[in-house]
This record gives structure tokens, C-alpha cells and sequence, in this order.
């Protein structure tokens, strides 16, 4: 049930920046829910392949190679899913800040407090 709940506060996060953000473009919240699932899907197998081709640039960027690895899989969303669409690398990476800013501050939201 929390993976649906965090999978809809995705989906959430990604129709708000898509609606404030003029370099993002979402149809409709469908659509908006279909790119949280794929972006979901591409973090956990894509990402990690990437971030172990790319150590050494990622350790001499101090770690900052990760944001253009974020906005890649945000880019290859964009290519995966028709109603979804980002203008250039530069809006993807501001995007991915943005957007796990979002995420983080929804995801606070469902966290309970453990006494």
C-alpha cells in the first residue's frame, strides 16, 4: 500500500513541476503517473549500471556526474513515454533537482513517527 502511496505522490510531484516548470511537458496525470512508474523502473535497473560505468568522472566531479546521470535517465523517459516530453539536458537536470526536492518533501509527508 505505501508503494502505491509513494508512487501516486510521484506521479504528483511530476504533474506540479511539469505544470510550474516551462521546459517540462506532461498531458495529463496518466501520464504523469506512467513516467513516475518508468522513471521508478529506470532508477533501480539503469542507474546503478551507470553510476559503476561512470566512477571514476563521478569521483573526480566529487560526485556532481550524478546530476547529468539523473537527467540522462530523465531524457531516456522522455524518449520511453509519448506524452511526456523535456526541451534539453540543461531543463532535465534542473528538473531531476526539482523533482527529487519534491519528492523528498512529499515523501516527509507518510513518514510516522516512531515513539
Amino acid at each position: 500500500m505505501k508503494l502505491i502511496i509513494k508512487l501516486l505522490l510521484n506521479a504528483l510531484a511530476v504533474f506540479v513541476l511539469a505544470h510550474v516548470f516551462t521546459g517540462v511537458e506532461v498531458n495529463n496525470y496518466v501520464t504523469a503517473l506512467i513516467v513516475a512508474v518508468v522513471l521508478s523502473v529506470l532508477n533501480l535497473f539503469v542507474k546503478p549500471i551507470l553510476v559503476i560505468l561512470t566512477l571514476p568522472i563521478t569521483i573526480v566531479t566529487l560526485g556532481l556526474f550524478l546530476l547529468v546521470i539523473n537527467a540522462f535517465i530523465i531524457l531516456l523517459a522522455d524518449n520511453l513515454i509519448d506524452g511526456f516530453s523535456v526541451s534539453s539536458i540543461w531543463t532535465a537536470i534542473l528538473f531531476s533537482i526539482l523533482l527529487s526536492i519534491l519528492q523528498s518533501i512529499l515523501h516527509s509527508l507518510l513518514k510516522e513517527d516512531k515513539k
